[in-house]
Parts: structure tokens; C-alpha cells; sequence
């Protein structure tokens, strides 16, 4: 790959060759750069206070800057630079300008000798000192634009976040400190005690505190007013300064410290090769696939300190925030004072906080989600992608599309990184990159200290329902092992990834179910709010009807489907004094909930946990000997072509929480097609079969790895105008897009409607993503659609559904 600077020598680069390393294969291709040809001419100069119009080149602007607008103005701008202004320019710097008579924000893109137009306004202003978009960080977001189809402007506001674009201050109290020796406040104290009460609680506290307080301690512990802090400050007795507050969210976490562990050979195998890489400062991928518990963690944490020891920072992802908790604990544990958190449940004060924190050097390992990719580290020399193959990683919801764990390893190869992607369940995508070369395969078999694989059983619901003489939610074999996991006072734990009561109410008379007024789906019955719920949009119909809306039949109305909330009930009805935890969408809406009720169950205040797919990956609990996964086989029926994969990964990762301790663990797995492949194999654990069957059947039918992809998806209030306008950029595309390409039929998307807005999607198929691309830019240039249609372009979708 060869990576030029777009700003070299004061030109702008026009030809930059990128290659892409995510799962459509090994491509190369020639891609411009945006050109600077952009400004403002005469007729839009506008003369602000703070700027200045000239004519050519006459002062005093001794340089002129390309800029980005923040604003959907996707073309460069030129502005003009003072001396001053240009002694201290650089890219990726944000910037005030002056557009059509509004000061709007923007980013520096390129500094050059001459403009592209005659007449051009200045700079108004640089917001801060130095860059926000470091220059690893410009070259990323120069690829992202044209990998993933969208502006410059789009890619800038995902890599910073909204309060660090926002001109926010970070947050300063008033601390107060002795001004003189304690003997002379103490004396001082007592021939003012008559006179001045209030004074002398003051100093009563300031004599306590070691080295001084904050002042809205001090307030509180007094009970008075700021007045008599004043008349102290003033004559000298107290000094009263201002202090940054640090808002991390780690100040107020408890942890103890703890030692490297011996690793196992296979571990220390896996290390040495990691280790390598950075004693060579040189971009390697290595694929750390190791089974449930084998490990990976103890891996992370000593090469993480092999980076640390040649003065390099680690950029750690994980996939939720419910695996940031635990991570965290044995991060800190091992990493005291180095570590900074980011991930969508902090404070906006949290978040500016770390990110600056990061931005400063300060923090040498930064653990978070998604996002976090794009943290503005110093020195960076290694990325972790913990469960690489999480979907959370992919977003797939806004512009850009981008998929994390394809941006660390882009990422590390413009830095010369190091990057590891561990899992028990590896996408496929990666370890087909593994088994040709492209990456290095670490392999861990065994499980690491004395914990053993879990024994798997598969239970035929068919059976059970005969036996029961009808439906039930628990079979013979999963009751008699939380029962004995009980009386041992060992865990269990219980995965349904359905939240909610019953899934469904359903007419008797019409076969229809009670739906969303503004999406495609079916309403879930809360139990606890006694409402339906669109899980959506958040529309609620409360309380559910008792007549068809459709057919307007009164007393046809039954409930269908399970939820986690009607397994914890029934639960607590065949075992009255079992103690359990639920851990879904509805259970952890507060911040703090989801670390709190983790934490509940590790210390064993529960018997059993209950959960979605937000319990199935990445938790260490010892206690737990039995895991049940109910209705197994229910991602199978998504019409989706990673649905096997995604299932195969759901029922391996949850049954990996079984038996991570001295206890032998067990995996029971009740679902009502026991011979499926998939079922069969994740309950044998044989990642390496059912890769060989998947990889033939992706290669049958030309899904990736075997081709590249991209998903269009058309959104907008009309059914009709979104279908034609779908149908006419397909039209567009074939005569774009190389005959070895394949343009899918316009159908309409898995939800056919969110929000009130009619959904489709088309599919393009082929051996490289850069003609995809091309040919959806000359498309979008070539048609005019209307701002009532949207159009999302998603590059590799984790899903065609």
C-alpha cells in the first residue's frame, strides 16, 4: 500500500493507492483525493470584522488554506492566512470561517502558495491551538470517505465527538488552601471564634484537611455561605484557587492489584509472536482464535505491557458496554492510572474529559466501543479487537457505514501497529484472511488454569411438548440442573435474546397480530408497564386491546412468543426461593444498571442470570456450572446469509460462560431442531467443521469472502416515490458498474417500514468494493433524488436482511 500526504510541499496530492484490508479481499485502486478547485468568488465575499477580502495575492495573507465545513457544503473551501495565522496552521486543525455571511466551523484540510480564486476571505479564527484530526487520523478519514462512500464532512463528525466539536470548557471548581501555618490559623482562629462564628468553622475545617479542599465541600461541611471564605482569602489567611475536575469514570471504581499469570505454552507461543511485531515496530494482523476461556485476556494484558515497555499506547475494543465493566476491573487492576474509558453511556462532561485525556498523552491504553477506534492516541503501537466477530462492531444506522474492526487494522497499518483480533468464533471473513496468509493464526485449545470444556446436551422441544401435553419453556433435563445447581450454590445461567412478556398478541379470528402504527413489526407485551412496545420506535399501546384492531372481533386476542421477562416469572413459580437476575434492554435502560447488576451476580447475590444477547460473550463468572439456551434454533430463520454464522457464534459464546472455574460446566441447548448442522456443531464446539461446510455454501452461492457487497437501502414517507426512486438508481448503476458485477432486484427491507418511513434495498455484488463505489458516487452525481428519500450506502453489510 502505498499512503502519500495529500499536503506535500504545499500542493495538494491528487493520487493517493489504498488498499483495503476488510473481508472483500486483497484490492488495490487508484482513488482521487477531494480536490481543493473550491472557494468563493467575489459575489460571495463577504467583509466580517474579524476578516479581511483582498485581491490575488496582496497582504496580508502570506498563505491560503483548504477547509472542511462542518455544514453540508460537501466541496473545499479556500481561505486566506496571515502570517501569524500560518505560522502555526496545520491540518486537521478547526477553524472559524466566514460563509455567505455566518461564521461556520470547518477543519483545515490542505495550506498552499496560491488560491483557486481571485478573491478570498480569511480565516477567522482557530478554535484551538493545535489539531484535533491528528494526521493518522486524516489519512483514516481520507480512506473512509471514498471505502465507504460518503463526504470528508460525515467522516469528520464520526471521528470527533458532538461535545468535543462543541466549544465546551472543561470543568473547573474553586479549591482552597492554608495561607499561613497551621499554629497561626489555629491562634488566629480562637480570637475571632467570639466575634466571627462563621469565620472560624472555616478555619476549623482548613485545619483538618491535609493539603486543602474543594470549595463546595468546604460550603457543605459548614453550612454557611461563601462570605466568610472571602474575608479569610482577603486578609491572607486562605488562598482560593481554580483547579480542573477530573470527570472520569474511574475516580471512584475499586480494584486490587495483580500480578502477570504464567501462561500456558500456547499462550506464550501466541505472545512471542505478538511481541515480535512490536520489538519490530512494523503492521501485523494477528488472529488470536482461542476456545471460551483459554486465556485471551492474559495475552492482551502482558502484550499490552510489552508495548507499554517500548513507550507505545494500546487502543483496547470491546463490542458492549457490558463486557467494558469486567474488562475495566482486570485492566486497572494490572494498569493503575494509564487507562481512559469511552463508550455512549458516559456524560458529556465524562467524555470530553477522556477524550482530551487521550488527546494529551496522558492515557497510554484506551479501553471502548465502537467509536473508540477513532481516539486521538499518542504513540500508538497496539490495537486489541476483543470478540471481533460482534456485530456491534458494524454500524449500520447512519453514514459512514463503518466496520471497527476493519478500521483497527487499516488503523494499524497506517501506524505501523500491531493489531490483534481475538475470538472463540471468529467471523469467517477473518479466518479466511488467516488461512491465506493475510493474517497471522494464533491458536489456544485448551482452556487456561484447571477449567475444562463444557459438556453439551441437546434437548428435542418436540419431545418435551409431547411429554407436557403442550407448550413449556423448560425442558425435563434444564429444570433438574438449575435445581441442582441450586443446591450445590452454584449459578446458572439462561439466554433467550427476546425481551419482553410474550412477543406477539395475536387475533384468533383474522390471523393477524397487533402491530406498530408507524413500523412493520409486531408489538411486545410488557408485563411490568402492562403495554404493547415497538422495540423500534418506542411506541406503546396501553393496555393492550381486548378486540381486534383489524377485524374488530371481540375475545380473539391470545398472546403469543416468550420474553425474558415471562421466563424470570415462570421461573420463580416452579422455585419459589430462587434468587434471580434479569439483563436485557429493559432491565439496564439507566446508566450504571448493567455494571451494577454484573456485579450483583459475580458477588452471588443470585442463583441464576437471565439474559439476551448482552449476556452471551466476554463475562467471567467461576460460580456458573450451567448455561441453557432456549429456543436455539430461532436465528436460523432469518432469511439472511450469516444467519447460520451468527447462531453457530450466539450458542458457542454462551455456553463459553460455563464452567470457568474448578466445577466441570454443562450446556444444555433446547431447541426443536436438534439435527440442524449448526446446532450440532456449536454444541460439539467444532469451530473448524463448520467453517469448512459455511465456506462451501458461501462459496456456491458468491457471499463474502468469496465477493464484495454493499446494501443500498432507499427510506422515505412515501411508499411508491421511495420504490421508483430505488428502481431508477438501480437503473443508473448498470451502466456504471463492469459486467462481472451483479445488481440485485429492488425488494423491500427487512422492516419494510420504521419511523413512518417506507424501507427498500438493492444489493451489488462483485469482486472489488472500488467500481461499487465509483459507480454509486457517478450515480448520486448523475440523479437528482429528493431530502424527503434517503439513501444509505452500507459497505460489507453484516446483514442482507
Amino acid at each position: 500500500m502505498i499512503l502519500q500526504t495529500p499536503v506535500q510541499d504545499g500542493k495538494v496530492m491528487q493520487d493517493f493507492e489504498l488498499e483495503p484490508l476488510t473481508a472483500g479481499g486483497d484490492h488495490s485502486q487508484k482513488v482521487k483525493a477531494p480536490p481543493a478547485v473550491s472557494g468563493y468568488g467575489s459575489k460571495d465575499c463577504v467583509n466580517l470584522p474579524s476578516s479581511t477580502a483582498v485581491s490575488g495575492m496582496n497582504p496580508p495573507f502570506v498563505k491560503f488554506a483548504s477547509v472542511i465545513l462542518d455544514v453540508a457544503v460537501d466541496k473545499l473551501l479556500d481561505y486566506g492566512l496571515t502570517a501569524d495565522q500560518a505560522s502555526v496552521a496545520k491540518r486537521g486543525m478547526r477553524v472559524e470561517v466566514p460563509v455567505k455571511g455566518h461564521l461556520r466551523m470547518g477543519y483545515l484540510y490542505s495550506i498552499k502558495d496560491t488560491p483557486d480564486f481571485p478573491k478570498v476571505q480569511g480565516i477567522n479564527r482557530f478554535v484551538v491551538e493545535s489539531e484535533l484530526i491528528t494526521e493518522d487520523l486524516f489519512e483514516l478519514a481520507i480512506w473512509m470517505s471514498k471505502y465507504y462512500c460518503v463526504t470528508l464532512r460525515e467522516t469528520f463528525q464520526m471521528m470527533l465527538p458532538a461535545v468535543i466539536r462543541k466549544e465546551t470548557s472543561h470543568k473547573q471548581q474553586l479549591f482552597v488552601m492554608r495561607g499561613k501555618t497551621r499554629e497561626e490559623l489555629k491562634e488566629h482562629c480562637e480570637n475571632i471564634r467570639n466575634q466571627s462564628s462563621s469565620q472560624a468553622a472555616v478555619l476549623d475545617v482548613m485545619l483538618q484537611v491535609k493539603k486543602g479542599i474543594l470549595l463546595s465541600e468546604l460550603l457543605e461541611q459548614t453550612g454557611g455561605s461563601r462570605s466568610p471564605v472571602n474575608t479569610l482569602a482577603k486578609n491572607g489567611w486562605l488562598h482560593v484557587d481554580i483547579v480542573r475536575v477530573d470527570r472520569s469514570p474511574l475516580i471512584n471504581e475499586e480494584y486490587f492489584q495483580t500480578k502477570p499469570k504464567v501462561l500456558n505454552p500456547e499462550q506464550a507461543q501466541a505472545l512471542s509472536s505478538i511481541q515480535k511485531t512490536l520489538h519490530d515496530k512494523r503492521f501485523a494482523t494477528h488472529l488470536l482464535y482461542g476456545v471460551t476461556g483459554s486465556g485471551k485476556t492474559e495475552v492482551y494484558l502482558q502484550a499490552i505491557d510489552a508495548a507499554l515497555k517500548l513507550g507505545r499506547a494500546t487502543l483496547m475494543l470491546v463490542p458492549e458496554i457490558s463486557l467494558t465493566t469486567q474488562t475495566i476491573e482486570r485492566f486497572r487492576s494490572r494498569f493503575e492510572g494509564k487507562i481512559a474509558i469511552l463508550h455512549h453511556r458516559l456524560s458529556q462532561g465524562e467524555r470530553f474529559d477522556e477524550w482530551h485525556k487521550i488527546r494529551r498523552g496522558e492515557a497510554q491504553i484506551v479501553i471502548g466501543a465502537r467509536s473508540a477506534v477513532f481516539s486521538p492516541i499518542q504513540h500508538l503501537g497496539l490495537i486489541i479487537v476483543d470478540e471481533e466477530h460482534e456485530h456491534s462492531y458494524k454500524q449500520s444506522e447512519s453514514a459512514p457505514c463503518y466496520h471497527a474492526r476493519d478500521i483497527a487494522v487499516m488503523r494499524g497499518k497506517m501506524t505501523n501497529s500491531a493489531v490483534i483480533l481475538g475470538s472463540a468464533t471468529p467471523c469467517l471473513e477473518s479466518f479466511h484472511n488467516a488461512s491465506k496468509g493475510k493474517y497471522t493464526l494464533n491458536t489456544l485449545n485448551k482452556r487456561a488454569d484447571i477449567a475444562s470444556i463444557p459438556s453439551f446436551t441437546i434437548v428435542d422441544m418436540q419431545r418435551e411438548f409431547e411429554r407436557n401435553k403442550g407448550y413449556t419453556n423448560f425442558s425435563e433435563p434444564l429444570l433438574q440442573g438449575i435445581k441442582e445447581r441450586q443446591a450445590k450454590g452454584q449459578q446458572t445461567i439462561l439466554f433467550l435474546n427476546r425481551r419482553g412478556y410474550h412477543t406477539t398478541l395475536l387475533c384468533q379470528g383474522c390471523g393477524q397480530s397487533v402491530g406498530c402504527a408507524h413500523c412493520a413489526v409486531s408489538l411486545t407485551f410488557h408485563l411490568g408497564h402492562n403495554h404493547l412496545a415497538c422495540h423500534l420506535c418506542g411506541y406503546t399501546v396501553a393496555p393492550p386491546p381486548t378486540d381486534c384492531p383489524g377485524c374488530r372481533k371481540g375475545q380473539t386476542m391470545k398472546f403469543r412468543g416468550v420474553g425474558t421477562e415471562q421466563i424470570q416469572k415462570a421461573l420463580h413459580a416452579i422455585f419459589p426461593d430462587i434468587r434471580t437476575i434479569r439483563i436485557d434492554a429493559d432491565s439496564t435502560k439507566h446508566k450504571g444498571s448493567q455494571q451494577k447488576l454484573l456485579r450483583d451476580f459475580g458477588s452471588g447475590k443470585a442463583d441464576l442470570l437471565i439474559g439476551t444477547q448482552m449476556i452471551a460473550k466476554g463475562l467471567h463468572f467461576p460460580e456458573v456450572t450451567l448455561v441453557g439456551v432456549l429456543n436455539g434454533d430461532a436465528g436460523l430463520t432469518i432469511p439472511d446469509f450469516r444467519a447460520s454464522e451468527t447462531t453457530f457464534q450466539l450458542i458457542t459464546q454462551v455456553a463459553g460462560r460455563a464452567g470457568r472455574g474448578q466445577s466441570k460446566g454443562e450446556v444444555i441447548v433446547q431447541t426443536s431442531s436438534p439435527t440442524n448442522s449448526t446446532i450440532m456443531l456449536a454444541a460439539s464446539q467444532d469451530y473448524a467443521k463448520f467453517y469448512e461446510e459455511e465456506m462451501k455454501v458461501r462459496e456456491m452461492f458468491g457471499y463474502p469472502p468469496f465477493s464484495s457487497l454493499a446494501k443500498l437501502t432507499f427510506s422515505g414517507p412515501s411508499e411508491t416515490e421511495t420504490r421508483q426512486i430505488a428502481e431508477r438508481f438501480r437503473q443508473q448503476l448498470t451502466q456504471y458498474l463492469p459486467q462481472d458485477f451483479t445488481i440485485h432486484p429492488v425488494i423491500p427491507s427487512g422492516h419494510a417500514k420504521i419511523k413512518d418511513k417506507f424501507r427498500f434495498q438493492l444489493l451489488l455484488r462483485g469482486p472489488n468494493i472500488y467500481p461499487m463505489a465509483q459507480a454509486i458516487h457517478k450515480a448520486r452525481e448523475q440523479m437528482l433524488i429528493p431530502k424527503r428519500v434517503h439513501v444509505l450506502v452500507d459497505i460489507n453489510p453484516t446483514s442482507t436482511f
